[in-house]
């Protein structure tokens, strides 16, 4: 069927170009128009591996295309809403203006038994003050939240492991008639997906709009909960990945996202356990997320503790050494440095008198931008270049595979931080340098 993407940044780019992917006629829509010409040329305007590929793909078939003009959209049966919800300067709260102005400049070119799917992460109550303003237009709204891990996105949309579907209800919680429609509709849109078994949950407005900020909040407690356990090991001798590994074998806990380091960042789990707790707040159960504000709490507490071990390493005083921070963006195979750990962890360094030099396999356009203060070297070797320390703090798969005889030639001194916990100790030990980690002896 035609459909409409309306925000084609990180969600929406990829989204449109799975959906054509999957046989539909994509329009993608966003207010920048050097966006839009970059992909519609093609051209991926931020790295996701597998992107410019499903963007050539989609191109080849004819069923992708990209504008600034909101008129485009009208004649799509469902209209994708896929604008970002970042942080509110200086406050927890989600900023909803992207929302807002989506939705208004959408609404003129509306058609009865017309779909509008919110896809962004929103404070819940949200959908259903939208689903009010669509009533004159004869269009009815669903919430249908994105769980894309970033590195993995176009996998995840064409291959997600559960789809949501937040549909209008009665009284008995059972889904309306136009519920019931909008379901048909969407289970045609993403009729591959099923198919191939992805299970599927319906569900209210509200439920559905709290899965994607519960699932992040949950994933957000599981890393400070082995970063918290990564300070008592520091404390008595422990090794907190000897740890994670015992646990981890419980199957009601597991292994996975229990990796001590620098903790989380990017551009959901900070805000959106943020604006979790802002909203909880407004209705009145604070109480009850209390527990998110030491989840934040400890998370931003391993940067500070990743800069105090830098010191200690460095015999007291980082004044006038030269460290290398390997790593820009937050996680590995992304371009993406919103609340990176890496580039606060070497602000912080700079900022203490050290000569910082930062690099990064695809985020260092991003990095200078944003950071200009900062040095920057292309690779891991000319970054490491006469350093007193080496910090491994995005764990990219070259960082992980570094050799450490050979970086040892040309460095100052022998000494790495492993923020992330993924080198062997033993092997750059060996080698003659100084390792540390967080929470390891």
């Amino acid at each position: 069927m035609r459909v409409s993407v309306i925000g084609c940044g990180y969600l929406g780019a990829v989204h449109a170009a799975s959906m054509a992917q999957l046989g539909h006629e994509v329009v993608g829509i966003d207010v920048d128009a050097a966006k839009t010409d970059l992909l519609a040329s093609g051209t991926a305007p931020f790295y996701e591996p597998g992107l410019p590929e499903a963007l050539a793909a989609a191109r080849a078939t004819g069923r992708l295309a990209f504008t600034t003009d909101p008129a485009a959209a009208a004649g799509s049966r469902v209209h994708f809403l896929c604008v970002g919800t970042p942080q509110q300067h200086g406050e927890f709260r989600a900023d909803l203006t992207y929302v807002e102005d989506a939705f208004a400049a959408l609404l003129p070119h509306l058609a009865p038994g017309d779909l509008v799917v919110g896809k962004s992460t929103v404070p819940v109550g949200t959908a259903e003050a939208l689903a009010q303003r669509l009533t004159t237009t004869g269009a009815t709204l669903v919430w249908n939240p994105e769980f894309l891990r970033e590195g993995f996105a176009v996998q995840d949309t064409l291959h997600p492991d559960r789809l949501v579907y937040g549909l209008p209800t009665d009284a008995e919680g059972e889904p309306t008639a136009d519920g019931a429609r909008a379901a048909a509709v969407l289970d045609e849109v993403y009729a591959q997906p099923l198919a191939d078994g992805t299970p599927l949950v319906v569900c209210d407005y509200a439920t559905a709009q709290l899965v994607k900020v519960a699932a992040n909040s949950f994933l957000a407690t599981k890393i400070s909960f082995i970063n918290a356990m990564a300070e008592l090991c520091e404390s008595t001798g422990a090794d907190v990945t000897r740890l994670a590994d015992a646990i981890g074998y419980d199957d009601r806990i597991g292994r996975r996202f229990l990796n001590a380091g620098l903790g989380f960042g990017g551009g959901c789990l900070p805000k959106d356990i943020r604006a979790f707790m802002a909203r909880a707040g407004e209705l009145g159960v604070d109480q009850a997320l209390s527990f998110l504000r030491e989840v934040d709490a400890i998370n931003m507490r391993r940067r500070v503790r990743m800069v105090d071990l830098a010191r200690e390493v460095c015999g007291g005083s980082i004044v006038g050494l030269r460290i290398a921070v390997l790593g820009a963006a937050f996680k590995p195979d992304s371009d993406d440095i919103r609340d990176s750990p890496a580039l606060s962890v070497a602000a912080q360094m700079q900022l203490q008198g050290a000569h910082v030099t930062v690099t990064d396999p695809q985020a260092l356009p991003n990095a200078r931008a944003a950071w200009p203060g900062l040095a920057y070297a292309d690779t891991a070797e000319e970054a490491a270049a006469d350093a007193d320390v080496v910090l491994l703090a995005t764990e990219w798969p070259e960082y992980r595979r570094l050799d450490p005889a050979a970086l040892g030639t040309v460095v100052a001194h022998r000494r790495v931080l492993d923020g992330r916990n993924v080198l062997d100790p033993r092997a750059w030990r060996a080698a003659g340098w100084t390792y540390r980690a967080l929470g390891r002896p």
